[in-house]
Parts: C-alpha cells; sequence; structure tokens
C-alpha cells in the first residue's frame, strides 16, 4: 500500500495516510529489483521476501496473492513460498482465508501487546479486531497449515514494559506453536515512545525461554 489507514502510533508510516493499494506487478517489481541488486553486489538471489513496512498487506489481499504466485512462479523468481511471510497486524477474517485458501507461504502477526488495552492505546484498531479474535484466527490457521506463527513485538519503555506485559505475551503465547522476535524501537520523534532498556529486553528473553517460547531479538538497525 502507498501509506496505511490502520494509524498505529508508533509507526512513521501511519503519518502518510493510505493512499491507495499497491498493483502486483508494482509488488512484484520491488522484489525482482531487489534481487537483481543482490546478484549484481553479492551473486546470490534473495533467500527470503517479507511483506512488511508500508502498509496492511491484508487490506490488499488479492493483490498480495497474486505477486506471490509470480514471484514463486517458474516465470517470475521461482522463490519457495516457504520462504516467503507475510505480516499483518491482525486482521482475523483474512487470517481465516489464508488458511482456507491453503497458501503455502508463512504468517507473521504484528502483535505488540497481549494486553487489549495496552495494545488499542497503541493500535486503535485493535479495538475493531481484539485479541480474542486474533487468538481464534490464529487458532485456525495452525490447525489447517500446521505452520508455526512468529510475533513481531517491539518493546518500548513505559508501554509494555512491565511484568504483566510479560507474563501476558507468554499466555498468549501457549495457545499456538510460535516464535517471537523481540524488536528494539527506531525512535520517530514522538516523546511518548521510547527505546526500552537492556535490562527489560533481557528480562523479557528470560521469561520466554523459561517456558520454552523461541524468542530472537532484532536489534535497532537505525541506531547513530
Amino acid at each position: 500500500q502507498v501509506g496505511c489507514s490502520l494509524d498505529c502510533k508508533f509507526c512513521a508510516t501511519a503519518r502518510l495516510k493510505r493512499m491507495r493499494n499497491l498493483n502486483p506487478d508494482e509488488i512484484f517489481d520491488q522484489v525482482a529489483a531487489i534481487n537483481k541488486e543482490s546478484l549484481l553486489y553479492y551473486n546470490k538471489k534473495l533467500s527470503n521476501v517479507v511483506f512488511m513496512g508500508m502498509g496492511e498487506p491484508l487490506m490488499n489481499y488479492k493483490n498480495v496473492i497474486k505477486s506471490i504466485e509470480k514471484i514463486t512462479s517458474p516465470e517470475g523468481l521461482g522463490m519457495s513460498p516457504k520462504r516467503i511471510t507475510v505480516s499483518t497486524s491482525g486482521v482475523p477474517k483474512i487470517i481465516k482465508k489464508m488458511a482456507d485458501d491453503e497458501v503455502k507461504f508463512n504468517l507473521a502477526v504484528s502483535l505488540h501487546s497481549a494486553i487489549d488495552e495496552v495494545r488499542t492505546s497503541i493500535m486503535p484498531f485493535n479495538a475493531t479486531f481484539p485479541l480474542k479474535d486474533l487468538k481464534e484466527a490464529l487458532e485456525y490457521w495452525y490447525e489447517k497449515t500446521e505452520r508455526v506463527i512468529t510475533y513481531e513485538y517491539v518493546v518500548w519503555g513505559g508501554v509494555n514494559d512491565k511484568k504483566e506485559d510479560i507474563k501476558a505475551l507468554i499466555q498468549f503465547c501457549k495457545h499456538v506453536p510460535c516464535k517471537v522476535n523481540l524488536i528494539e524501537y527506531n525512535p520517530i520523534g514522538d516523546p511518548n515512545f521510547k527505546q526500552a532498556s537492556p535490562e527489560v529486553i533481557n528480562n523479557y528473553i528470560s521469561n520466554l525461554e523459561m517456558h520454552d517460547i523461541n524468542v530472537n531479538v532484532r536489534r535497532s538497525r537505525g541506531k547513530d
């Protein structure tokens, strides 16, 4: 998408309201261009593609699917769908539709909080698609696909850095097999959001590992 309509408070893209959906060729061309650069500079094809960044992929579902069909086709890039991940903020109806459509790519969810009140405060659309509906859709996805879900989880100081936040995430992770990517925040100049301390990140890691939940940390690439 050009812009985004979800208005997540921590996201720079939210400042650019949604203008339109990208068509399948526009999406494919971005992947093809990066693949060309990878071959030129590293003599390697792209190994993985993640639909993430500007816009909500599931609100442009048909075009995303068409672009993936082209990426995975012999006439396109011939990439295995297992190397493709679609990341969503969580649109339950479309998550279920993907499962029914028997898609072969992977699913990631931008979770950021497993407490409705906290999640709604930073991701207002959660009021329309609450966590119980998301949980039900993810259970349906796993029942149909048997594919592990990735939870993307930015940790902020003063927002989701408390013991109850960690406890809620652990409980949410117990519903379906999953892994958690803890993400360091890249500040966008909003005083309401600041990076969590290393101690908080480490507290998340130790508690998740204690409950046998696979966890990785994505370090900020935007540090000076």
